[in-house]
């Protein structure tokens, strides 16, 4: 399927609308840093972690497997945990008050061809959803001039209310397709990240269009993109 067939178009936020993948980046790290010297893990967190472990997973899966690479297990404790707590909550929930911290003081910035790209559809009349492991997906949508752009979000929120699997697992995505009535072998899914592209794949996408912010191209073709560009506006060329 080409670009232009797609009867609706699923994205995610984080590095794909939005730059904030990197403001994500830096949060982890900083987050990372306290854990590990609070747990006495001496091997030091890297980037490339970031997009081995952490990229497009939810904030307690990125905290879990993270740690299982260090032989470290915490009990998942409750998502009210306190930031800090010893469980993987609690150290996803310091993560999010770090990055909250970053988006208050440096704000949140769309990709110019994102913008592009979101308003030929709109302009299209295509109907379109973010699927996000975010749980700020609203609050960012609307900080980077989104709002009112895309009528249906499935994100963090959503699927902990619901009780869907996070990405690499297609329920998110399948959920937002259905939410805006439309079959997934007619949809396109724009992706970052590798968990996202190889659950837009599983659920039977009709194109899967990569963006190599840094996970690789290599990588997100092996995941099961169709497509990979640099930026959006590659899509409107």
């Amino acid at each position: 399927m080409h670009w232009g067939d797609a009867q609706a178009v699923l994205f995610d936020l984080d590095g794909v609308l939005t730059s904030t993948a990197a403001v994500h980046m830096r949060a982890w790290d900083a987050m990372f840093r306290d854990c590990f010297a609070a747990l006495g893990v001496a091997e030091p967190y890297t980037d490339a972690e970031y997009f081995a472990h952490v990229d497009g997973r939810s904030r307690v899966d990125g905290v879990r497997a993270v740690l299982a690479s260090r032989g470290v297990v915490l009990p998942d404790g409750d998502p009210t945990d306190p930031p800090g707590t010893a469980t993987a909550h609690g150290w996803g929930n310091a993560k999010n008050a770090v990055v909250e911290g970053f988006f208050a003081r440096e704000g949140v910035a769309a990709y110019p061809g994102s913008v592009a790209v979101v308003a030929d559809l709109a302009v299209r009349g295509v109907p379109r959803a973010v699927v996000s492991s975010s749980q700020n997906a609203v609050a960012v949508l609307a900080a980077a001039g989104y709002g009112g752009q895309f009528p249906v979000v499935v994100d963090g929120v959503v699927a902990a209310r619901e009780r869907l699997p996070g990405k690499p697992a297609p329920a998110m995505f399948l959920r937002a397709a259905q939410r805006l009535g439309v079959d997934p072998v007619v949809a396109a899914v724009v992706e970052d990240a590798v968990p996202g592209v190889a659950a837009a794949a599983a659920g039977g996408f009709g194109l899967v269009v990569g963006v190599d912010r840094g996970a690789g191209a290599d990588a997100l073709r092996g995941a099961g993109a169709h497509v990979v560009v640099q930026d959006l506006d590659e899509l409107l060329r």
